[in-house]
């Protein structure tokens, strides 16, 4: 049964229990951290993603996959094969090291962003990688940095389990090794995903690095019920309670009091592998993630004008709902003529803006947004600022304030 409140509302009145760990966000000359769970005053997240920090995608971090030696390989196991474990390692701490920095953080800070959502594999912990898989090993040291400088920025985490064991999705160089059959969808394979959310959580919970994350996504982007019925209904009976229960019990042997829990995050119905809810044993807390690419959106009219109507007239749910992914990209038939092209038109800025304010808004009626992503490197030979939130703030297609959507957006 949900909470009569939201998620969020019910966040931001316990915070005030929390004085001493509460930041507030609105004008003030005083610098106090945020709530572990969430940060005070902050009515909405206004986030981006770090993608291709733990888990990298080629496509859209092609100079870096190549000086990293991983020439045509196609995503991270096949890197690690090709260079061989130690040499992959050593790539990878340089990549780890020098990806997002602390000057990042900064700059996401300055530009009004409050949250940071981080796609981890579960290879992570390295004692869950079976003989026979190839991923790189030593990136923890680099993520307890990274949510240190958050924290010291003052900004919220939620860590995203964006690869899991076996392999989620097919054909997705997200789920660090793109193959044709997901293979996460066993008892031996929840398991091993179980045992990295007990850790994460226990992480979270006594590691001062990790003091502003608040919310724990058990699984980026399952299979769709409609391909995949059989493993989406399993996913939604038994993997998604299972991940619920063993975050919780971990809590409760940790004697983590009840306003201090973790955020529980799964995919929204809209995903479309079924209502991720409705075997769950309880939903305090419960967020949920909705990813909203109009880019790929077939019912939209592929015109400036239709991809405006279709973001100010829609609707992605509830406050406990936050649209972790999306981003100013327009559909691959359109994106490089006249009236979409960016490369050698500055002037196509304004209309971006626009695109950017109009979805930020739509998505502030729920819970708010994280973008996809904050930087690339490089898509299709450019700097492709539709996917990449540092390059679009400098070509001047995303304000500098993050907060400012509503006075620029065009609904």
């Amino acid at each position: 049964m949900m909470l009569p409140k939201s998620a969020l509302s019910a966040i931001l009145a316990w915070a005030n229990f929390r004085i001493a760990q509460s930041m507030p966000f609105e004008s003030s000359s005083e610098y106090t951290q945020p709530s572990r769970r969430w940060l005070p005053n902050a009515d909405k997240v206004r986030g981006v993603n770090l993608g291709s920090q733990f888990i990298i995608e080629p496509w859209m971090a092609q100079d870096e996959w190549s000086g990293m030696g991983c020439g045509s390989a196609n995503d991270e196991w096949l890197c690690v094969q090709a260079l061989g474990q130690d040499a992959a390692d050593a790539a990878f701490k340089k990549h780890w090291d020098t990806w997002t920095t602390q000057d990042d953080i900064s700059q996401i800070k300055s530009y009004g962003l409050n949250t940071v959502r981080i796609p981890v594999g579960f290879w992570l912990k390295e004692d869950l990688v079976n003989d026979g898989e190839h991923y790189p090993r030593g990136g923890l040291q680099y993520l307890d940095r990274l949510v240190g400088w958050c924290a010291d920025a003052g900004i919220y985490v939620v860590m995203d389990l964006h690869g899991g064991p076996g392999v989620q999705f097919p054909n997705q160089q997200y789920t660090g090794h793109s193959v044709s059959s997901p293979g996460f969808y066993t008892q031996d394979n929840y398991e091993r995903a179980y045992k990295f959310l007990e850790w994460m959580t226990e992480r979270i919970h006594t590691n001062d690095s990790y003091r502003t994350v608040g919310t724990l996504q058990v699984m980026n982007e399952p299979v769709h019920a409609g391909d995949y019925g059989s493993e989406a209904a399993d996913m939604i009976a038994n993997y998604y309670p299972g991940a619920w229960s063993r975050i919780r019990s971990r809590e409760d042997k940790l004697n983590v009091a009840d306003n201090n829990r973790v955020h529980i995050q799964m995919m929204d119905k809209s995903w479309g592998s079924g209502d991720p809810s409705s075997h769950l044993p309880d939903t305090t807390f419960a967020l949920y993630d909705d990813h909203k690419y109009y880019k790929w959106d077939s019912s939209v009219t592929t015109t400036k004008e239709g991809y405006i109507s279709a973001a100010c007239k829609d609707n992605r749910g509830g406050s406990d709902t936050i649209v972790g992914e999306w981003s100013i990209s327009v559909a691959d038939s359109v994106q490089s003529n006249d009236e979409f092209e960016i490369k050698n038109r500055p002037d196509q800025a304004e209309w971006y803006q626009k695109f950017w304010a109009a979805q930020a808004q739509t998505f502030e009626k729920s819970g708010g947004w994280i973008f996809w992503s904050w930087k690339c490197n490089w898509i299709a030979g450019m700097d492709e600022y539709r996917w990449c939130y540092k390059s679009a703030v400098n070509a001047n297609a995303i304000p500098k304030d993050a907060g400012s959507a509503s006075s620029i957006s065009p609904c």
